[in-house]
């Protein structure tokens, strides 16, 4: 039963991250606190080897790096900076290339959606949505925190936490 609720902790929090960019735009820091902080506490109960603890610290401070450097050049938020890097931190240095990958193809996908989105009228009916108004203004950025939760999921079960747990 525990090891049931540890495994779909990192999935529940990457769907709350995912709706909550989508709704507001933002990614809370202490979701990104809560992912990060289940990490290790799980880490701990699986007896995850300190050595590779250690590999998945240093890719997610890797991920950190190149996040707030994407940022600094206004290309991605800082949620999703923090958000990527509390990711990387689940799944280390082994599915880190899989990950940006599959982030990049469904930010990708995403973004020509919102495009297209944008490009198509508003009916009436759904005028009252204040968060979908927001992702059809032109001025607005679009939603990587859905990309970033989508790719992490599908690393997920490729992880080492997630065999630990799954043993």
């Amino acid at each position: 039963m525990l090891s049931t609720i540890a495994l779909l902790l990192f999935p529940t929090g990457m769907a709350l991250a995912a709706s909550s960019d989508v709704l507001t735009m933002k990614i809370s820091n202490k979701l990104v606190l809560a992912i990060t902080a289940a990490f290790f506490i799980i880490a701990l109960a699986v007896q995850l080897p300190l050595q590779l603890l250690g590999m998945h610290v240093m890719c997610a401070l890797a991920v950190l790096c190149g996040g707030f450097a994407l940022f600094a050049l206004g290309w991605i938020g800082g949620g999703d900076a923090k958000l990527a890097a509390a990711t990387a931190l689940w799944l280390g240095f082994a599915l880190i290339v899989p990950y940006l990958v599959y982030s990049a193809l469904f930010g990708g996908v995403l973004t020509l959606m919102i495009l297209g989105l944008r490009r198509l009228p508003l009916m009436p009916i759904f005028t009252r949505y204040a968060w979908l108004e927001r992702l059809r203004d032109p001025k607005s950025g679009v939603p990587y925190g859905v990309a970033l939760a989508l790719a992490g999921l599908m690393t997920y079960a490729n992880s080492a936490i997630f065999a630990l747990l799954a043993a």
